[in-house]
């Protein structure tokens, strides 16, 4: 049976494929458009799944839906209903959008399909509930036969907060949390206040979280979110504004936390810090006693994640060292971009009866499920653009890599298949030395054009993870924060330890300060060979130069831009930044060998994220 899956519409869409219940393509519409967190129906992604199976949309057997439709507007009419006349303007706002194409979603979708071949295509398409949808993306991708999943995000049709226990094919939602009580609203409604984008700058706020201290806790537990021993939780909505306003919080928030809210761009300071450290720490606390209550109450002993709020990797550590369950799998595309991957799984395993094998490490393939190019056509758009660039071999690609790395060059790495979900990990990824202590400014400021505090992942060889963190399991997908081992840092001094905020980012803390954060964590990314050969091969070459296994890895791309998919999209990011070489496939290129007449000012080319 050969199912696709959509999500779209809100944020992060996306298209899957799943044949006979294997996982074949997946994609985010964004990666083709070049606008972040395209929201649009995702013909491309559609077009990029399709080409990757094999199939013409005549093969499709059905389609699937990651949410349902007229579930979400039964919750805007009665959360308006309930609020009138607070919150009018907004909902006259929103009700033109639904009555013009939300609420006719299955009309819209089935034109859409009609344009690619004409079908029944009604008849073909299959609704999943959002919170389903993100659990069935996590169990049935997930190498255990059984397990309980928790899905955590802002909100779904009803749902924030979700209980599924699965056995084999089936996979039940046994209780829910519902709107407009949200642990990922609460933590997006800081978000916004602390000056970031809802929806997109939560990762900036976890990272910001070590600069501060938690001195707002207390404001918030007594104020904000009233949590049960369980885990279980209820806002006080007085102080939020999300339901029925045109922001998150309301002005009573902003008495508390001494303010409006801040302006973006605007500098941040330590009160900033201090209220990220705060909501950071009320975050891992709740999740950590719903997994304690969840592990207590099932007496499973697998864990899978899935929902917004599982890519919170500083929380899920938390979660894996507590040691309530034995094993914990993490959905790498946890956001509403894995929901189409959910849906088409849910359908294929729950509707279909298509019979599951479970495969470890799991079923995802690396998350390496996007688009590749083949030698021939990198060197034909490589010439095409005006690229000059050399072509190796596999061993002088790794050996001239490794030796620009140690020399401590910024590397564009594009190989394979690009990755679906928010990380790059390994194929579309900027590389530096994890060694020095200047290439998390350099990597931010001159390449990526963002803020200098955000830290960067390590990327390491499998079998040397334990050597550098205090990690006893893989983590494939950087969805796992760990402490950096004792024995590889470096000693603080009184007055650097005196250091507030900002200031901390320029105290290295270990052998491999790139990747060491303020508070000592690291964001891992565990390197197999039979999962990525490319990076693995590199990372080995690199530790022959140098006897470090370990490199920075970010994701190619500028602020607010996409991750690149094409060798096009790289050569412009190339040509665009302060990086140093750019390597894709076995074609290697260096800055200094490029016609300058092709430079662009890239770093203005994106909206802010």
């Amino acid at each position: 049976m050969k199912v696709l899956g959509l999500s779209a519409f809100y944020h992060d869409s996306a298209a899957a494929l799943v044949v006979n219940g294997e996982i074949i393509a997946a994609a985010q519409e964004e990666r083709f458009t070049r606008k972040k967190h395209d929201a649009g129906y995702p013909r491309h992604a559609i077009d990029y799944v399709l080409s990757a199976g094999g199939l013409t949309p005549s093969d499709i057997d059905y389609v699937a839906f990651y949410e349902k439709p007229f579930l979400k507007f039964e919750r805007l009419l009665e959360t308006y209903v309930s609020m009138a006349p607070r919150g009018f303007k907004s909902f006259a706002m929103a009700l033109p959008l639904w009555m013009r194409e939300k609420l006719y979603q299955k009309d819209l979708l089935s034109t859409e399909l009609n344009a690619l071949v004409k079908a029944d295509w009604n008849a073909k398409l299959v609704f999943s509930e959002h919170h389903l949808s993100h659990a069935a993306s996590a169990f049935f991708a997930s190498p255990f036969q059984d397990a309980a999943v928790l899905t955590m995000d802002g909100v779904g049709e009803w749902a924030t907060t979700s209980l599924a226990i699965g056995h084999g094919n089936a996979l039940t939602i046994e209780r829910e949390i519902h709107f407009p009580h949200s642990l990922g609203l609460l933590y997006s409604a800081f978000t916004y206040y602390t000056g970031f984008r809802v929806n997109s700058g939560e990762y900036k706020l976890m990272g910001l979280a070590p600069y501060g201290e938690p001195k707002y806790v207390s404001q918030i537990l007594e104020n904000l979110i009233d949590v049960k021993p369980d885990g279980s939780f209820r806002l006080d909505m007085k102080y939020f504004d999300y339901c029925a306003g045109l922001t998150m919080t309301s002005q009573r928030f902003d008495h508390i936390f001494g303010g409006p809210a801040r302006n973006p761009e605007d500098p941040l300071t330590q009160r900033h810090m201090d209220l990220a450290a705060s909501v950071q720490f009320v975050l891992e606390d709740v999740v950590l006693r719903l997994a304690r209550s969840i592990a207590s109450q099932t007496g499973m002993r697998n864990l899978c994640l899935a929902g917004g709020v599982a890519l919170n990797c500083v929380a899920n550590g938390k979660v894996l060292r507590d040691g309530c369950f034995d094993k914990i799998w993490i959905q790498p595309a946890s956001g509403d971009a894995g929901g189409a991957l959910g849906a088409a799984l849910a359908a294929s395993f729950m509707h279909l009866g298509v019979p599951r094998k479970v495969v470890s490490p799991d079923s995802m393939h690396g998350s390496y499920l996007g688009p590749s190019y083949a030698d021939d056509e990198i060197e034909t758009t490589l010439h095409r653009v005006g690229a000059r660039f050399v072509k190796m071999t596999d061993a002088e690609m790794f050996a001239k890599t490794a030796d620009c790395l140690a020399a401590g060059l910024a590397i564009g790495w594009f190989q394979g298949r690009m990755e679906f979900g928010p990380r790059a990990l390994g194929n579309r990824s900027i590389l530096g030395d994890a060694r020095s202590p200047a290439m998390q400014k350099i990597l931010n400021l001159k390449i990526k054009y963002r803020e200098s505090f955000r830290p960067f992942a390590p990327a390491v060889l499998a079998e040397d993870a334990a050597d550098y963190f205090d990690l006893n399991v893989e983590s494939p997908y950087m969805l796992l924060v760990a402490p950096v081992r004792q024995e590889r840092r470096r000693p603080v001094s009184a007055e650097e330890a005196a250091l507030f905020g900002i200031e901390k980012l320029n105290v290295p803390r270990s052998d491999i300060p790139a990747v060491t954060h303020v508070d000592y964590s690291a964001r891992v990314q565990t390197v197999r060979q039979d999962t990525n050969p490319k990076l693995h091969a590199l990372l080995s070459m690199f530790k022959e130069r140098t006897g470090c296994s370990v490199l920075a890895n970010t994701s190619f791309n500028v602020r607010g831009e996409p991750i690149v998919c094409t060798p096009e999209d790289a050569f412009r990011c190339f040509m665009g930044t302060d990086l140093d070489i750019l390597v894709v496939g076995n074609c290697v290129l260096r800055k200094e060998d490029q016609d300058s007449a092709l430079a662009i000012n890239y770093k203005n080319q994106f909206e802010l994220d």
